[in-house]
């Protein structure tokens, strides 16, 4: 348990650099506003000590300041944050493999497959605060764009350049994935994940997708597999001399690959046949692997300005009384 100091108007604690002008006013004030008395002789006075009333009669200002201090801290709003933690966590790296094929531009998800995986996808980083996270993408080839890490913002921005075209066009999923497992096989984490979407067939590259499979099962990664589509047909973007047209099309997905790929490498096989399956999709991967972390917290935050206004007013209150009664004088 502690306890962190932060200011909700900290712009208000500039003001106390108006303090040392304030000593510094009553300083000179001090200094040149001695009242003048004519005497024939001042030997009378030359065995006069100084009464203890005018030793403290200065401290009236410096209660003045002090109250001051205490106000302007109070403005600035001191919270104090209380915060419990025991963490017991076990590193999980996560590589999300998507596929950018144009047969994710298809409508039968809102507004289209890929930008509805874009957004589900981005919202399931966002609930991982704890793991690190690369992305790869393939459609006839496949590549990295963003090896892991944890700078969580990065890689949803990286989403938002995400388009289909980007790469030659076509399904490899066996590339995909090996490109996901280069990233993932040097990792010291305890626990690693492949996420994989698609939407088609393996129709290209030059791994076997049960293959590299396999190779996942040996370097210890698990991977879960999401068929993206509806059962039946869907509408399809088609180019033609009159520009893109979208026409109805079968759904293929080799979901028989998918499943074996999964339970090659003790992972699981989804179909999300909706934006609503597919966000159900990844709430249940994110379970799964959260199941991983055993975490315990909370974060309070305490306001704690009234003590010091509280403060401030009996300081002030204590000068308005001293200067009226013990240190009183006489105009």
């Amino acid at each position: 348990m502690y306890a962190d100091i932060t200011f909700a108007n900290p712009g208000f604690l500039y003001l106390l650099f108006l303090l040392p002008l304030l000593g510094g006013w009553y300083w000179y004030k001090l200094l040149n506003n001695d009242p003048g008395l004519q005497l024939s002789s001042t030997s009378g006075f030359s065995a006069t000590k100084r009464s203890w009333r005018q030793y403290l009669i200065h401290s009236l200002f410096a209660f003045r300041l002090l109250a001051i201090a205490l106000l302007i801290v109070a403005l600035a709003r001191p919270q104090s944050t209380s915060r419990s933690r025991d963490v017991t966590i076990e590193g999980i790296d996560i590589i999300m493999a998507m596929d950018v094929s144009s047969s994710m531009l298809a409508q039968d998800l809102r507004p289209d497959r890929l930008e509805a995986a874009k957004d589900v996808a981005s919202e399931f980083i966002a609930g991982r605060p704890d793991d690190r996270i690369g992305l790869v993408i393939f459609s006839g080839e496949s590549f990295t764009q963003s090896p892991l890490t944890s700078d969580h913002s990065m890689i949803r921005n990286l989403f938002k350049d995400i388009k289909s075209g980007m790469i030659e066009d076509g399904t490899a999923i066996g590339d995909g994935l090996a490109t996901s497992i280069n990233r993932l096989k040097d990792s010291d984490a305890i626990s690693k994940v492949i996420i994989l979407i698609t939407d088609g067939v393996n129709n290209s590259g030059s791994i076997d997708p049960l293959s590299a499979a396999e190779i996942a099962k040996m370097y210890g990664l698990r991977i879960y597999t999401i068929g993206v589509g509806t059962m039946g047909v869907a509408r399809y973007p088609v180019q033609t001399p009159f520009g893109i047209q979208y026409q109805k099309m079968e759904v293929k997905i080799d979901e028989d690959i998918l499943q074996q790929v999964a339970e090659v490498t003790g992972g699981q096989y989804f179909r999300a046949t909706s934006n609503r399956k597919l966000k159900e999709v990844y709430a249940e991967i994110d379970q799964l692997e959260k199941s991983k972390i055993d975490v315990t917290e909370f974060s309070r935050k305490h306001e704690e300005f009234l003590m010091l206004a509280l403060l401030a007013l009996a300081f002030f209150a204590l000068e308005i009384l001293l200067r009226n009664s013990v240190f009183r004088t006489i105009p």
